[in-house]
């Protein structure tokens, strides 16, 4: 397989990867990267299979999602990492760690679900039409991006945010962005909640309307140890309220600071 691409920053024996949203990509944690990257540790930011500068897949399933950001740590050089996701990110992270526990150190998982496949058909379609039923009605990226991108973000977020936001989304492939969307039908990982064993931050945005705060409390009851906690913002948490994500991340990676270094291969 061949390993998405990423942007980088930071050196050390300990990395990070983030992950984003079906609306994201790479380039919107440009910013975002450095501040959640302490010194000592690499950050990463892929960008999705067929989303920026990788290649798709295939096929779009969470399996084959994980298996790639496995090649990506493989390609990076690293054993084991911290995978900080957002949204769809975050669900794929738990993928990630239920299907390849070994390469994952830690989980930040912000503003996401653990089994967005358990709605009920109703509310699946109702998603359907709204994500991608303009785009089979002729509108484009950047069409369906100024319509769905504003829903998203809290009361207080800086239109700057979401100007940013919809430029991103305006530029993912519409083939990408279908594949994607349909891929989330079929996540459910609530099972592997009571069984993961690597450190676990949640965080939920207090008026986040997409991934709700209590889903993500109920899913940190439900993981060992896991801590949780809300910021003031919409479900683009990280980019809506960037201090306070990175300040939450940073003070969760503190904690691996004495511990071994097994991160590189």
């Amino acid at each position: 397989m061949t390993a998405p691409r990423w942007i980088e920053t930071g050196e050390g024996p300990r990395a990070l990867v983030f992950l984003h949203g079906v609306s994201g990509g790479a380039a919107g944690a440009a910013g975002l990267l450095p501040a959640i990257t302490p010194a000592g540790w690499r950050g990463l930011a892929w960008d999705m299979p067929g989303y920026g500068r990788s290649a798709p897949l295939a096929q779009v399933d969470f399996d084959s999602l994980a298996d790639a950001l496995a090649a990506l740590l493989d390609a990076a050089g690293l054993a084991r990492a911290v995978l900080v996701g957002h949204s769809m990110g975050g669900m794929l992270a738990l993928q990630v760690a239920a299907r390849h526990p070994d390469r994952v150190a830690g989980l930040v998982l912000a503003c996401c679900t653990p089994a967005f496949g358990a709605q009920g058909a109703a509310l699946q379609q109702d998603f359907l039409a709204r994500r991608i039923g303009p785009l089979d009605e002729g509108a484009s990226m950047r069409d369906l991006a100024v319509e769905v991108i504003p829903t998203m973000v809290g009361p207080a977020a800086d239109p700057l945010v979401v100007h940013e936001a919809v430029d991103l989304m305006a530029e993912i492939p519409p083939a990408s962005y279908r594949a994607a969307v349909r891929a989330l039908l079929h996540f459910d990982q609530r099972a592997a909640l009571a069984h993961l064993s690597t450190p676990t931050l949640v965080l939920a945005g207090r008026h986040d309307t997409v991934s709700r705060p209590l889903v993500l409390q109920r899913m940190a009851e439900r993981i060992p140890g896991a801590r949780y906690a809300e910021l003031d913002a919409g479900h683009l948490a990280p980019f809506e309220a960037p201090d306070e994500f990175a300040c939450e991340v940073r003070g969760f990676l503190e904690g691996f600071d004495h511990a071994p270094v097994t991160f590189l291969l």
